[in-house]
């Protein structure tokens, strides 16, 4: 009888255990992954690291010495402007849980990260973590951007465009694609940024070099980089910090962030290849320059498609990367002569727009893919990312464009001519990049 009385209660014990688990588990207080959290610390320093220093140094090396110190300011300047912005508003208009079923804009509940505490999460990490990866996509954006206007935007209006831009075009155009807003819910792919990146810099960069006129000279007058080997250390340093660009974007440690980080390597191999031999067949002759842009082409063109598709459809995209995109300089510069000055829409927006549309293509499970969102087929997926293309293509050719002519009235836009003959360095910022 003892025996028994003894028996039932550990038995009793034995059932209930399970259910004390599962009622802890329940109430437990969720805590970040560490391996997730660590990994995205790293992709959020990898980013920044791509705009200071390796996008200034690029940009600062295609430019004439007259320029050179007024890149690396514009570059410096936006990365601090566009902090604080994000900080204040840009969060929670791109993010914010009150703004999520919204399908054009966010709401204000984070202005200032108001309620987001030091244990709030978004996923498996910090939600300040995620805060700081978002906003080193929201600095880069705007500084690409520069390359469209470079030496003879004054530097007070380049401060303002860049307020203005952020807030009018890059904070919609990020809800509607990664804030759960309208392309979002039509299932649009973009994984890292073709469509918020790299297709409203590009389209963007076009509309300010229409809006401003050519540089003095061109193109009638060389205008050839002044130091290649700064142009190069700045190349070499985008290729290092897209990985974080783009593996990054999976959010986690995990096998989609290592098929990202392949296959932008693979894109970027295959787009600075597919350049270079184009080069070398049209002009008897590679170049350093070939080589560095198109590779710049393929990490652009592979990345919406980076978490999507496979290593095999990575090549083809920055093969496709490597021949549109020399072809369109070319048509841009050499037909068109529109002096956009570093070549970001022929390179950027050009591959952005290739690279959208073919992750409607080679993300096909039959392809390599991972498959598709919402789409049953892989038409109805092109046609949706023909439609996010158009949609940020047109938004930001339009607002962009009321933006200069806003700030044209409001501070002028082009330095004067004798400015502009001087140098931006002397005549904006009273200095000199190198010694007479």
């Amino acid at each position: 009888m003892r025996a028994l009385s003894i028996r039932v209660p550990a038995a009793l014990g034995l059932l209930l255990c399970p259910l004390f688990s599962l009622a802890q588990e329940a109430t437990a207080t969720p805590v970040a992954d560490t391996g997730d959290t660590a990994w995205i610390i790293a992709a959020t320093a990898l980013v920044l690291f791509m705009t200071l220093p390796g996008l200034a140094l690029f940009y600062a090396g295609l430019v004439r010495a007259k320029n050179v110190l007024s890149i690396l300011m514009q570059c410096f300047a936006i990365t601090g402007v566009v902090s604080l912005l994000w900080l204040a508003v840009g969060y929670s208009l791109t993010f914010s849980d009150g703004g999520a079923a919204q399908p054009f804009i966010g709401g204000l509940d984070k202005a200032f990260l108001f309620g987001v505490t030091r244990d709030a999460l978004s996923g498996t990490i910090p939600e300040t973590l995620f805060f700081m990866f978002q906003m080193t996509f929201a600095i880069i954006t705007p500084a690409l951007v520069i390359g469209g206007f470079a030496e003879r935007m004054r530097f007070s209006a380049v401060l303002g465009f860049t307020v203005l831009w952020l807030l009018f075009v890059y904070v919609p155009l990020a809800h509607w694609v990664w804030g759960g807003g309208w392309l979002a819910k039509l299932g649009v792919m973009d994984f890292a940024g073709g469509i918020v990146v790299h297709v409203s810099a590009g389209v963007a960069a076009l509309v300010c070099a229409l809006v401003l006129g050519r540089r003095r000279g061109f193109p009638e007058t060389a205008m050839a980089p002044h130091s290649l080997p700064l142009t190069v250390a700045g190349a070499g340093m985008l290729w290092v910090g897209w990985f974080g660009f783009n593996a990054g974007s999976a959010l986690a440690a995990n096998g989609s962030a290592g098929m990202a980080m392949l296959t932008t390597h693979m894109g970027a191999s295959a787009g600075a290849l597919a350049w270079m031999a184009i080069e070398w067949v049209k002009f008897g002759k590679p170049s350093i320059l070939g080589v560095v842009t198109g590779m710049v082409a393929g990490l652009g063109t592979i990345t919406p498609a980076s978490g999507f598709v496979g290593p095999l459809g990575a090549v083809v995209i920055g093969l496709s990367a490597g021949t549109v995109c020399f072809f369109a300089t070319q048509i841009l510069k050499r037909t068109l002569h529109i002096d956009d000055s570093l070549d970001v829409s022929p390179v950027h927006g050009v591959g952005g727009i290739v690279g959208t549309l073919l992750t409607g293509v080679f993300a096909a499970v039959s392809l390599g893919g991972v498959g598709y969102p919402v789409q049953q087929s892989m038409g109805a997926q092109v046609g949706v990312q023909l439609l996010g293309i158009g949609a940020a293509a047109a938004w930001v050719a339009v607002v962009t464009w009321l933006i200069l002519k806003v700030l044209r009235t409001v501070v002028g836009l082009r330095v004067p001519e004798e400015k502009e003959t001087e140098g931006l360095d002397l005549a904006e910022h009273g200095e000199r990049g190198y010694s007479p």
